[in-house]
């Protein structure tokens, strides 16, 4: 049954892939708003989640087909959480094997991915049902809790006595939606932080389409991919796989926010767009491993652009987003350069400033991945990239160990070919 707004508000335990049921199809130009789920530390610290995050269900798109692309216009990311938690973690060896935001297991008496409850706060009130002993596999060496005002413009992290009340009532303070299996990481009622206050500027922390091999949803990129690389992990992939079935749905790229448009390769028929990760704010880099997970409302617009055949996402980002080189010419710019170019006689060429998503195992190689895209994406030679980031763009990090933006200008010919330029003039307000 197609629909034009779709609402979706069911969660994967963990995995995603082709093995999973998607939901819909909704029609090209639909409206999807996703019920989010905090990302990455209450899925960590829940024993029976099997993914490092909790994800919504993929939605599948009609006409889409392996092949295609699917452009998703951000229309709108609302935090619904009233406080937030987070910190550095440290892991808890024999609570797991190889993997710890995946392969959970009780140090007690061995059940794999066990149920659990709360029994007060703290990270060790989070017992396995079966046996009653601590199971989340991990601790917070220095966190902090934070508080949202009601408009949702600032967060403030907050001392012992409110962090007290809210690690008591942590569902409430979070505002898990219902359908969710996870453990609130307000238990872990961390102060180490206080008085410290940050702008809230949302963002997906996860936003994509579905892989064609079956993972675990926080390793669909191309950095924390690396930890399926193992032949012993449970959901072990080749070299290969990591390198052409997945579509680095997992970015942690702030500009990923409301205003911007992603463009993403579809791996599968049908697209599988999924979302979840919220986060109410973060530096580049997330250099602290995680940032302020919350529960929200993503709503999106997805169109399919056929034939449009990408090995990982481009972003569309708001304009301030953009490094300055890469910011399209104000007025007396434009007018400038083009008297320069009547002047010298050289014909002005039109481009638009795109980046394109390259992740790796290390910075080095998420950069030397960006450059191969756009080189392929754009049929230029890997030095014309090079030179156009250079003195058109930049690099910028998205998360480590090994996602980046790779930003240069593009010229129109070059997209009018591959069929995306009447996306990139209207988003930029170009004229034709």
């Amino acid at each position: 049954m197609t629909r034009k707004v779709f609402r979706n508000n069911q969660f994967t335990d963990g995995i995603i892939g082709p093995g999973v049921k998607m939901l819909g199809p909704v029609q090209d130009g639909a409206t999807i708003v996703y019920e989010t789920a905090p990302g990455c530390w209450g899925p960590m610290i829940t024993p029976a989640l099997k993914g490092g995050h909790e994800v919504n269900v993929s939605v599948a798109i009609e006409e889409a087909k392996v092949g295609d692309s699917v452009l998703v216009k951000i229309l709108g990311i609302r935090v619904k959480s009233r406080a937030t938690s987070s910190g550095v973690d440290q892991r808890i060896e024999g609570r797991f094997t190889e993997d710890p935001s995946v392969m959970k297991k009780c140090a007690q008496c061995g059940m794999e991915w066990p149920e659990a409850r709360a029994e007060g706060v703290g990270l060790e009130s989070i017992k396995c049902v079966n046996c009653g002993a601590s199971a989340s596999p991990f601790r917070m060496t220095h966190g902090y809790t934070m508080v949202f005002d009601a408009a949702k413009k600032l967060g403030l992290t907050v001392g012992q006595k409110l962090s007290d009340n809210i690690a008591g009532n942590a569902l409430k303070w979070a505002n898990i939606p219902s359908s969710s299996k996870q453990f609130s990481i307000l238990l872990a009622n961390k102060y180490d932080l206080q008085g410290t206050v940050s702008m809230v500027r949302p963002f997906m922390g996860q936003l994509g389409t579905t892989p064609s091999v079956n993972i675990p949803d926080s390793r669909n990129a191309g950095d924390s991919a690396t930890a399926l690389l193992s032949k012993t992990h449970r959901y072990s992939i080749t070299e290969q796989q990591r390198e052409t079935c997945l579509t680095d749905g997992h970015m942690d790229i702030d500009a990923v926010r409301e205003g911007a448009t992603l463009i993403c390769p579809i791996k599968v028929d049908g697209g599988g767009l999924y979302a979840g990760d919220m986060h109410a704010m973060q530096g580049d880099g997330e250099i602290a491993g995680h940032t302020t997970d919350v529960s929200g409302e993503l709503t999106v617009e997805v169109h399919v652009i056929k034939n449009l055949r990408l090995e990982g996402p481009l972003l569309l980002p708001r304009t301030e987003d953009l490094p300055p080189l890469a910011r399209p010419l104000s007025k007396d710019e434009a007018r400038i350069a083009e008297k320069m170019a009547a002047k010298l006689e050289i014909d002005l060429e039109d481009n638009a400033p795109i980046q394109v998503i390259g992740t790796g195992t290390d910075l080095n190689k998420a950069v030397m991945n960006g450059i191969r895209r756009a080189a392929s994406t754009f049929s230029m030679s890997t030095e014309e990239v090079r030179n156009r980031i250079t003195i058109t763009g930049g690099i910028e990090i998205g998360r480590l160990p090994g996602v980046v933006q790779v930003t240069l200008k593009v010229p129109f010919a070059t997209l009018d070919k591959i069929g995306i330029s009447k996306y990139i003039r209207k988003w930029y307000k170009q004229p034709k």
